[in-house]
């Protein structure tokens, strides 16, 4: 099927909707450990069972090796990804890749089967003005997904309608919510170069939030936090995700299959956590929530009503919103789960 008819039909394709109490997961079983605080960034760690076969490759991986590409459709919010390899790739809601006509952020978490043929993708811009090459990059696709997106209320605005509601139960319009992206990428660029008494905006193009994570001072800035924080997630075989908080509220938890898909991805996402820390640290010392406190936050961000949204052939995504929090979980056409993802509101 061409890929303008795929993303036709996607985008008429209703969403399956039902009420009721959260299905069984495997939450339940969750063990929280933590909390480990260096100022104002705390991270606790979710331990269970790790699911045993392949890894799949990240999307900084796969990049680095050719062997998936994303490339430009033409559209600001559709990008096209195809996996050329024999491995699978897994790409998280919240990648930013860099190049094409403007850096993007992904919108949702998917597995790409080897060899899987192009698929569409939805796409926001992170990189506000330009619509051209940019130095030596090649204007149709997109070199490397070396960063995430460090904003809560970004992550919000990217995701799928049924995870955006608003109490009212409005979904905003994808333009709103691009308008929203590149509200908070304004937001967060003002807020580091605060932090950092220095501007982040590069010169090749201030807009970009992926040069302005680039900065060398904000990488300087990084090093303390990392260093306090980041060997404690690769200090067990049963860690499978983690949770964070920053300034004394819980902020996200992110879920995988496997300790080692967990390690694979914890580096980059425990930066973009500094990074938010750093953006939004205030005067004042907070107390961390407790460890039960993580473990109710988990739980409970699954109780709202579902959707379910065909993502591809092989992979669906289910939603849950409730006025705490968004849950997104991202399955194979087996029902096994690829990735969970907890944000608070």
């Amino acid at each position: 099927m061409h890929l303008r008819s795929f993303l036709v039909l996607a985008a008429l394709a209703p969403l399956l909707c039902f009420a009721g109490a959260s299905a069984p997961r495997a939450d339940d079983d969750y063990r929280v450990s933590g909390p480990h605080t260096h100022e104002n960034l705390t991270v606790y760690f979710i331990h269970g069972a790790s699911r045993p076969g392949p890894v799949p490759l990240t999307l900084a991986e796969a990049l680095t090796a050719k062997s998936v590409r994303v490339l430009e459709t033409g559209q600001v919010n559709e990008l096209s990804i195809e996996n050329l390899g024999d491995q699978e790739v897994f790409v998280q809601s919240g990648d930013i890749v860099k190049g094409g006509k403007q850096d993007r952020v992904l919108s949702v978490s998917l597995v790409l089967p080897p060899h899987s043929g192009v698929v569409p993708i939805t796409a926001f811009c992170v990189e506000h003005g330009r619509w051209s090459k940019r130095g030596y990059e090649d204007a149709q696709a997109f070199n490397s997904a070396a960063a995430s997106l460090p904003s809560r209320a970004a992550r919000h605005a990217i995701q799928p309608a049924g995870a955006g509601l608003s109490a009212s139960g409005y979904a905003p319009a994808l333009a709103a919510r691009q308008q929203d992206v590149w509200n908070n990428v304004a937001g967060v660029q003002h807020s580091l170069s605060n932090a950092l008494n220095e501007s982040v905006a590069a010169p090749q193009s201030p807009s970009s939030l992926q040069l302005a994570l680039e900065n060398h001072k904000l990488k300087e800035v990084q090093e303390g936090y990392t260093a306090a924080l980041q060997p404690a997630g690769e200090s067990g075989s049963d860690i499978i995700g983690y949770a964070f908080a920053i300034n004394g509220k819980i902020d996200s938890a992110e879920v995988y299959p496997s300790n080692a898909l967990f390690r694979k991805m914890w580096q980059k996402l425990l930066t973009a956590n500094v990074t938010e820390a750093i953006a939004t640290k205030s005067g004042a010392a907070t107390a961390a929530p407790a460890s039960a406190d993580v473990a109710a936050f988990l739980k409970a961000a699954g109780t709202g009503a579902a959707t379910k949204q065909t993502l591809t052939r092989s992979v669906e995504l289910e939603i849950r919103t409730n006025d705490k929090a968004a849950y997104l979980e991202t399955r194979r056409a087996d029902g096994s789960w690829a990735h969970r993802s907890y944000i608070a509101k």
